[in-house]
């Protein structure tokens, strides 16, 4: 202690110097163990726990029901007026659903007066939800085999119908439903394995794995043939996220990379259905995406990651950048401690949003015209504001990163007031990687680079189904499109 003590200088300046600088230092230290704190014990995302939320409002909700069913049952009155709620507030059942009809009829349709015939005035029809149970079932196929007595030469039969797996049990409805089932309900296959066998059926899991590596081998060129899609469009997203994989050479895992590509342009009144695709890659370098978006011409939406520059300098790409990831770094100030700079920040970029949710469904020129009109000012006043700040703090706090984070992609992150097809975030392919993962919570991690690939190719072709069918509002979509349609296709 008293060797340090010689060391400091004795020049008053330099001691003030060095101890504003401790200072900056101690406060980024401690705005750093607040974030790992929060990290590790508080919320996970900016919205509130919903799920966590939900959890415990459903035991009140199921409370609130029991106590609601025991007095129902002692009061008719209760029981009508809240079967009357019931009818008003369920809305209608999708139109798509199968319905079998009952007819509920009288034994006599004598008149009880005068024994004169009853003729029908109308109906009340009800509708109920049913469910049936997921039942296993045994397509045999016959092939009568036929000879000529006459000549006794040959035998003649009709072909065998052509299956997914020669040789093997599944149809394509089954396999579907266990590719829907892994990477859609992420439900691992030992897991499928044991509802199997609950209904007597013995497969194994690794009879299970090997359907779903066939698939995944039929279901490549679609796969390449969304990238097609992808590559054709004007205006896309790009994401990466990590990708665990299995490495038995070194007994651990080590890091792949699923990089996601989406398309969307429902948010400005486009046509073109939405597309989601993911590829695998070992690495997470600038020349994946270059080699996977190899001769597109647009716009590619993307967080503030620098691999994707490369991008944009080698094929010609313009980039848009994501405000909510601005947004994330001044929000996690914001809730880590008071921060006035933060905060003020977090107001400012709420208007841009408030501006997109008016605009939001609008053909690219409406949109365009709005944010010209009223975010343009927004943006313009709050880069000044930025600056202005930035100058005044220390720059080696989590707030000047901040801010240098937003102002170093200035240019990628205002790009959108001048193209309505821009959207002010990149959330679209946020959603499209949740579902991976999602899936990399259950199965840890994927068992080999190829165990991956097949992960990106039939994820891809799942997402891109309830893509579609959310954007039809027929959710069912996904099991009739995997089995309807990308088998028979593969098939012919």
């Amino acid at each position: 202690m008293p060797q340090a003590i010689e060391a400091l200088p004795d020049d008053p300046n330099e001691l003030k110097a060095m101890l504003l600088a401790e200072r900056a230092r101690n406060e980024r230290l401690v705005q750093i163990i607040k974030e790992m704190q929060r990290h590790r014990f508080g919320r996970r995302a900016e919205t509130l726990p919903e799920d966590q939320m939900l959890l415990a409002l459903e035991d009140v909700e199921q409370s609130e029901a029991g106590d609601a069913a025991a007095t129902e049952r002692q009061s008719a009155t209760a029981r009508s007026e809240a079967a009357r709620r019931r009818r008003r507030n369920r809305g209608a059942l999708p139109a798509h659903l199968p319905r079998i009809e009952t007819i509920a009829d009288i034994d006599d349709k004598t008149c009880p007066c005068c024994k004169g015939a009853l003729h029908q005035i109308g109906e009340d029809v009800s509708e109920r939800l049913d469910v049936v149970p997921a039942q296993f079932r045994v397509l045999v196929t016959r092939r009568p085999k036929y000879a000529c007595r006459a000549c006794e030469e040959g035998v003649t039969q009709a072909p065998a119908p052509a299956r997914l797996i020669e040789g093997g049990l599944p149809t394509e409805a089954t396999v579907a439903h266990v590719l829907v089932s892994k990477y859609a309900d992420h439900l691992p296959l030992y897991r499928q394995a044991q509802i199997y066998a609950r209904q007597g059926i013995d497969l194994d899991r690794s009879t299970l794995a090997d359907w779903v590596g066939r698939a995944a081998w039929h279901l490549r060129p679609l796969q390449e043939r969304l990238l097609e899609h992808i590559r054709a469009s004007t205006k896309i997203f790009a994401d990466e996220t990590r990708a665990p994989v299995l490495d038995p050479g070194r007994g651990r895992t080590k890091t792949g990379q699923f990089w996601a590509y989406a398309r969307d342009d429902r948010p400005f009144g486009g046509v073109d259905p939405p597309i989601a695709v993911y590829v695998y890659a070992q690495n997470r370098k600038s020349d994946q995406p270059i080699a996977h978006l190899a001769g597109f011409c647009g716009v590619v939406q993307v967080d503030g990651y620098a691999g994707y520059r490369a991008l944009a300098q080698k094929n010609s790409v313009q980039l848009a950048f994501c405000w909510s990831h601005v947004r994330r770094r001044f929000y996690e100030l914001a809730a880590a401690s008071p921060a006035p700079i933060a905060s003020e920040a977090l107001e400012r970029i709420g208007a841009l949003y408030a501006v997109e949710k008016d605009i939001r469904g609008r053909n690219p020129d409406e949109r365009r015209g709005a944010r010209q009109e009223t975010s343009r000012p927004i943006v313009d006043a709050l880069e000044l504001w930025l600056r202005e700040r930035l100058a005044l703090i220390s720059q080696k706090t989590k707030l000047a990163e901040a801010i240098r984070y937003a102002l170093s992609r200035w240019d990628g992150l205002t790009r959108f007031i001048d193209d309505g097809r821009i959207e002010i975030d990149s959330n679209v392919v946020e959603r499209a990687i949740r579902p991976i993962a999602l899936n990399r919570k259950n199965a840890l991690f994927a068992g080999s680079d190829g165990g991956a690939e097949n992960w990106a190719i039939i994820a891809s072709l799942i997402e891109t189904c309830l893509c579609r069918a959310r954007h039809k509002q027929v959710y069912a979509a996904r099991r009739t499109m995997l089995s309807g349609l990308a088998f028979p296709l593969i098939s012919h």
